[in-house]
């Protein structure tokens, strides 16, 4: 694509070297004609929603396509005509016709570079000089048209011709001006041709480079609007000063260190299964040295990772203070926290590091033993991965087995962590509660169910049951259930007891003559 307009232009192409050149054309073209048929004969494509990888059918996918027919025609032999014209380079026009070659890497670079904007920059700028490529051969043409050094217009043959070609394009196309006037009409028409792509051409360029850099900066751009929102808001509100230096500080610690305010946002995009394995690439293998869920099912633990959120904490910051109600569990993803207490809470009792645990219990614990124990507060900037005790309670709906487990691991730990005055006595705590016994009346109304049917035997005691007030409630007889014969009947009784309890008694009576 480059060598092409500059043999055709400039003498750069002699008798002398002309075998070069050939060695060069012919090694290019038996690329192409491996690239024809080895490599992209043997590309795989999707037929259906399956990969298809049988060589036969990669090689008809291949043909029927497009890329195929460009792909012939670049290689057309257009070189028989050397024979009438010579050695012109521009009889091998039709290389240009592998342009799909060309948009395909620039596919692939990007795909692979960790920050494609990078390559977008370097893309566009090469498209400019490209360009300006072009109009530095086309002004030689021209020039050696009119005459070498004929007229002030036109290049006069001095120094190095294609760096002052170049030069001269860069101020046409760019239209810095400063070049002399052109005197004939050929000169006069080619200069407003020049003037008039130049503009055109190099408008797309600054637009094209606008779009490349903005997305570049998409992030950047997206994180000052949160700030500024933020500040405008505070300010709205006469935010003490302390407060907005603090949230200020979260704001830019939280981008240098994530890159993203909330990584939620990215991952809500992906589909379940990908979010998955994102989560267990990043979180599995600080999880899965949590002692308490160890020996857990496997699938729990990985539907937990993606309940995982991921909070930062500046320095100072409580993480948890003493007496509050437990409702997450804490994994150190980065940086430490640490445990304080004393009468201004300064005193340090210990330091909790990266990969460690803490507020475990309080997933799991109910009935008022959910409260925190302890106050820990962020030493330096903490990166925490926090889990909801609902989103546990959700998931451990699907995972018995493992429920059981916690629940006995729970039950070990607050039991370890009592006081001894505290073990022979005081309000159990309740860990994951049991479910409650079925009641006795309804198990009484089952029986029933067992002996006349469900439909007749709910019928009978929605019919009988009255509110009483603490006397014996007789209902009329009903009809006769299914299963019973005409000759008998049944009576149902509701009979408050002094403990607050209700009886419910179910008499079968038969009919006398």
């Amino acid at each position: 694509m480059w060598l092409i307009p500059v043999r055709w232009a400039f003498p750069y192409q002699t008798p002398e070297n002309i075998h070069v050149w050939l060695l060069i054309d012919y090694t290019c073209d038996l690329i192409y004609i491996t690239d024809i048929l080895v490599f992209q004969t043997r590309l795989q494509f999707v037929r259906g929603g399956d990969i298809v990888c049988d060589k036969k059918d990669m090689r008809e996918n291949y043909m029927s396509t497009e890329r195929f027919k460009m792909d012939v025609i670049s290689l057309f032999p257009m070189e028989v005509f050397y024979y009438f014209t010579g050695v012109n380079s521009l009889l091998r026009f039709p290389r240009l016709f592998k342009y799909m070659a060309f948009f395909e890497f620039n596919d692939r670079m990007e795909a692979v570079m960790k920050k494609a904007y990078i390559y977008r920059v370097i893309r566009t700028s090469t498209y400019l000089l490209y360009s300006l490529h072009i109009n530095a051969c086309l002004f030689y043409w021209g020039s050696d048209y009119e005459g070498l050094g004929s007229t002030k217009w036109v290049y006069d043959g001095k120094g190095f011709a294609y760096i002052r070609c170049y030069y001269f394009a860069v101020k046409t196309l760019i239209t810095i001006g400063g070049l002399p006037d052109p005197t004939t009409v050929f000169e006069i028409c080619f200069q407003n041709i020049n003037y008039f792509v130049g503009v055109f051409a190099f408008s797309i360029m600054i637009g094209q480079m606008r779009d490349v850099v903005g997305a570049a900066t998409a992030g950047e751009n997206y994180y000052r609007a949160c700030m500024d929102s933020t500040i405008k808001y505070m300010n709205s509100y006469n935010i003490p000063r302390e407060v907005q230096n603090r949230i200020k500080t979260w704001y830019d610690y939280t981008w240098k260190s994530q890159g993203m305010l909330d990584e939620q946002e990215l991952l809500i995009q992906l589909p379940t299964k990908m979010r998955l394995d994102i989560a267990v690439d990043v979180n599995y293998a600080i999880v899965s040295k949590v002692a308490l869920f160890q020996g857990c099912d496997r699938q729990m633990v990985f539907d937990m990772l993606t309940r995982l959120k991921s909070v930062v904490y500046l320095p100072g910051d409580f993480v948890c203070k003493k007496g509050e109600i437990g409702r997450e569990m804490y994994i150190i993803k980065q940086g430490e926290v640490q445990v304080v207490g004393g009468p201004d809470l300064q005193t340090v009792f210990v330091t909790i590091r990266a990969g460690s645990v803490f507020g475990e219990i309080s997933l799991l614990a109910g009935g008022g033993g959910n409260r925190r124990t302890a106050n820990v507060k962020a030493h330096g900037f903490a990166n925490l991965f926090i889990l909801d005790k609902k989103d546990l309670a959700e998931i451990l709906v699907h995972y018995p087995e493992s429920q059981k487990l916690l629940r006995k691991k729970a039950k070990t730990m607050l039991t370890k962590d009592k006081k001894p005055d505290e073990k022979g006595g005081g309000k159990e705590v309740v860990v994951i509660p049991a479910r409650p016994d079925t009641p006795k009346m309804f198990k009484a109304a089952l029986k029933v169910a067992e002996q006349a049917g469900i439909e007749g035997a709910f019928t009978k005691l929605r019919e009988s049951y009255r509110p009483s007030d603490g006397t014996e409630d007789v209902a009329p007889p009903p009809s006769p259930a299914p299963g019973h014969g005409a000759d008998s009947s049944m009576v149902i009784r509701m009979t408050s007891r002094e403990a607050g309890e209700e009886v419910l008694i179910v008499e079968e009576k038969k009919k006398t003559e």
